[in-house]
């Protein structure tokens, strides 16, 4: 098969399973179709699993629950920390409004480490949540990259400050679809740490309301742990093929 069909079909196949993606691709070539036939027959095959997929609320829930609002609120994030940073160590001053004024070194290490913390989380749930449905999650996650950088403020912080981020989320995406464990000890230690640091920006007003929503990966993380115990007490094993973080 030769022309820009044939790479459209190839990239179109890898939103399948690897067996079902192998088997398709080898078809094609051993019935010599056209490629633009091929991208076709290709594309409805996706279009009809991922329609399966989404009957399953887990998608959903990764993509409009997290991927959405979380990635707004960790943008927010980064950049609070990056001003309260210019502020603190380059003795830089805005003049545009952010919720960073009065923050002293400790709240910046308090607000690095829960920037880690509700990316690292917010992550692990997308990549678990929505393995096979990743590229709607990763689309609604750029919405508000596209309008932020839209309305951000010239001549300000390196754009580059809105995505600090955005490894920490990566890396609890690869975790995600890893289905690496994570023990009922370590998501509950995870969990306290974040709330408590959480309260302690409350108390002194260094915390914006909404981000109380970035707590809840960590608490998701928890009720699964717990389900997880319950149903290996009620089979009496342990489930094999996962790797477990504990504390």
């Amino acid at each position: 098969m030769n022309g820009i069909a044939w790479p459209l079909a190839m990239l179109a196949s890898q939103l399948l399973d690897r067996d079902e993606r192998d088997a398709v691709l080898g078809d094609l070539l051993e019935t010599n179709e056209s490629a633009w036939r091929g991208f076709l027959d290709v594309s409805g095959l996706v279009l009809r699993r991922q329609a399966g997929l989404w009957k399953d609320p887990r998608p959903w829930l990764a993509a409009l629950v997290v991927a959405l609002p979380c990635s707004y609120l960790l943008m927010d994030v980064s950049v609070s920390v990056s001003c309260t940073y210019q502020r603190l160590v380059n003795h830089k001053v805005y003049g545009w409004h952010w919720p960073t004024g009065h923050e002293g070194f400790p709240l910046l290490l308090c607000h690095i480490f829960l920037l880690l913390a509700w990316s690292w989380t917010s992550g692990y749930i997308i990549g678990s949540l929505s393995r096979r449905t990743l590229w709607a999650s990763t689309a609604l996650s750029l919405v508000p990259a596209v309008f932020c950088l839209h309305m951000y403020p010239s001549q300000t912080l390196p754009r580059l400050c809105l995505f600090l981020f955005l490894l920490p989320g990566l890396f609890g995406v690869r975790h995600g679809l890893q289905n690496l464990r994570i023990s009922l000890r370590a998501a509950s230690f995870l969990a306290l740490a974040i709330a408590v640091l959480m309260l302690s920006a409350w108390r002194q007003q260094a915390l914006w309301v909404l981000n109380w929503a970035l707590l809840l990966p960590a608490l998701y993380l928890v009720g699964a742990a717990v389900g997880r115990s319950r149903r290996e007490r009620r089979s009496g094993s342990s489930p094999a093929g996962h790797t477990e973080v504990g504390v």
